[in-house]
C-alpha cells in the first residue's frame, strides 16, 4: 500500500474519464520523478482553470469571459442555434469552418437508464433563449446513438410547444450511428453540417 498522499492522488486521477487505477498510478509516479517544477506548473494550470473559467451566461460553453467570444461576435448569425452535447462537440464543428451561427450546450444527454439525467441538462435555458431571441433555425447536432436520439426527440417536442413554426434540422446521416462528434473528421462533420435535414 502506498503512502496516503500517493494513494489519494491515484484515487483522484482514477476518477477522470477513461483513467483506470494503473494509468492513474503511472501519472502519479511520473509527477514524482519529474520534480517539483513540473508539479508546480500542473498545480498552477489547475488553479488557473478553476479560477478563470466560467460558464457562458448565454450558450453554457466554458470560457474565460461571459458571454463567450462566439456569443459576443457580431459577425456570427444569431438567428441560428446549433445544439451540442459538450464543449468538445462545439470545437469539432468550429474546425469545419462550415458553421457561422451560435451554439447552445446541453451539458449531456437524456440517458435511458437514468430518469434524473434530464434535470441536469440546460433545456430550460434553451427554451428561454427561444422566447427572448429572434431564432429562425435550431440545428440538433447530437450524437446518433440512443441517448442522442432520445434527447433530440424530447427537444423537438419541447421546441415545437414553445415555437411551433421554428425550423428544426438535424445533422445529415453522414455520421455513422453510435459515433461521437469529437472523433469525426472535419470532412465528414462538415458534410453532415452542410447536408443537414429538416425534422
Amino acid at each position: 500500500m502506498y503512502s496516503d498522499p500517493i494513494q489519494k492522488l491515484i484515487i483522484a486521477f482514477s476518477s477522470l474519464p477513461t483513467v483506470g487505477p494503473r494509468t492513474a498510478e503511472r501519472f502519479v509516479f511520473y509527477l514524482l520523478k519529474s520534480g517539483k517544477k513540473d508539479v508546480a506548473e500542473l498545480t498552477n494550470a489547475l488553479k488557473n482553470l478553476i479560477g478563470n473559467i466560467k460558464s457562458c451566461e448565454i450558450c453554457w460553453d466554458f470560457s474565460d469571459t461571459s458571454p463567450c467570444k462566439i456569443c459576443n461576435d457580431p459577425k456570427r448569425d444569431s438567428s441560428t442555434i446549433c445544439i451540442v452535447e459538450e464543449s468538445q462537440d462545439l470545437q469539432s464543428i468550429e474546425k469545419t469552418n462550415e458553421y457561422i451561427g451560435k451554439y447552445h450546450l446541453l451539458r449531456g444527454t437524456i440517458r435511458p437508464d437514468d430518469e434524473d439525467s434530464i434535470k441536469f441538462l440546460k433545456i430550460k435555458e434553451l427554451l428561454v433563449r427561444l422566447q427572448n431571441e429572434n431564432i429562425k433555425e435550431i440545428i440538433l447536432a447530437l450524437n446518433h446513438d440512443l441517448s442522442g436520439e432520445n434527447t433530440m426527440m424530447y427537444l423537438e417536442k419541447k421546441i415545437k410547444e414553445t415555437k411551433p413554426n421554428l425550423k428544426i434540422t438535424r445533422l445529415a446521416r453522414g455520421l455513422p450511428m453510435g459515433s461521437d462528434l469529437q472523433y469525426a473528421d472535419e470532412i465528414t462533420l462538415g458534410s453532415a453540417l452542410k447536408n443537414r435535414t429538416t425534422s
